[in-house]
């Protein structure tokens, strides 16, 4: 059985298509998109298509022709906005014969959200970094002694660590908020970062894989070193934290690690920047996914890997005429 496989706005993820090329070879075609005939990856693929920005009219009936004359089985995206426009069209995608490889629309505009996301790890019992819309309620708790500085300020909507900012004082706390709209307040939680790439299957709903890692050196928001380690106490978080929300297919959290307790910081509902590290060491969610779309629920196989593998990043380059 053939399952040909879509990526949408694949920008600079060659990883991710060679990835899928890999696993995909003799049992399908991989065809990416990007709005940008720059964007490497594309040339990655088996085949590759320029389409308008997700946000143009007619952007949805461009993807769904394309589903159609390649026989695509599958699709995602690489990144977050498309997200929650897949996953809002799926029946669309299910009428042309494509299943979206993603989570329901609800979950991928919370994980977006990351108030929302701060407001139901709170109500559901996880360790989360104190978040704050209103900035006079945070003043009033810096005041009472709930929360101290330093703090981080960033759009409640945001990703790629686009205009964070650490804060030290109410002065420049002001500054931000009179000069930008939907911000929020963040405590600073000083410990480990720590990255989690986790597939669930889209059959079973199961948590079949969890990799962990420990970020070493960050750049643009990105893991640039980090290193593989286990902890069941962290795994059994991951997957009661999971299989609570109600995620599925290939998923990206971050957590920070402060005096032995781990608290859940974000969620990304597709692959992260750091899943290179997970695939190096044996954890290939593209077979989970081949396999899903052939209609065979995974094995669950967590921590099926070795701890102590460090990953660097270094920069390639591609030239096209």
């Amino acid at each position: 059985m053939e399952h040909n496989f879509l990526i949408l706005s694949c920008g600079t993820r060659n990883k991710v298509v060679q990835y899928f090329k890999e696993t995909f070879s003799g049992r399908g075609t991989i065809v990416c998109t990007d709005c940008n005939n720059l964007a490497p990856a594309l040339y990655d693929a088996d085949k590759y298509y320029i389409v308008p920005r997700m946000t143009e009219p007619g952007y949805l009936d461009v993807i769904l022709d394309i589903c159609r004359k390649e026989k695509i089985s599958g699709v995602l995206s690489l990144i977050d906005p498309e997200l929650s426009l897949l996953a809002e069209n799926a029946d669309k995608f299910a009428e042309v014969g494509t299943t979206v490889i993603g989570s329901s629309y609800e979950l991928c505009e919370m994980s977006l959200d990351k108030m929302q996301m701060y407001q139901w790890l709170s109500e559901h019992g996880y360790s989360c970094a104190k978040s704050y819309m209103d900035k006079d309620e945070f003043c009033r708790d810096v005041e009472a002694g709930l929360i101290s500085y330093p703090v981080f300020v960033k759009p409640a909507k945001g990703s790629a660590s686009v205009a964070i900012s650490k804060v030290y004082d109410q002065e420049t706390l002001e500054l931000l908020f009179a000069h930008s709209d939907e911000l929020m307040i963040q405590e600073f939680l000083d410990g480990q970062e720590i990255g989690a790439d986790v597939y669930i299957d889209t059959l079973s709903g199961e948590v079949i894989s969890i990799f962990t890692k420990k970020k070493l050196v960050m750049r643009a928001g990105e893991t640039d070193k980090s290193v593989s380690f286990k902890d069941e106490k962290l795994f059994a978080l991951i997957e009661r934290f999971v299989k609570q929300a109600g995620y599925r297919g290939q998923i990206d959290i971050d957590i920070f690690e402060v005096n032995g307790e781990y608290y859940i910081s974000e969620v990304n509902p597709r692959f992260g920047g750091g899943y290179p590290h997970a695939y190096a060491c044996g954890c290939n969610h593209m077979m989970f996914i081949w396999n899903n779309l052939n209609g065979e629920a995974n094995t669950k196989n967590i921590g099926a890997y070795d701890d102590g593998v460090y990953m660097m990043k270094y920069n390639e380059l591609m030239v096209r005429k």
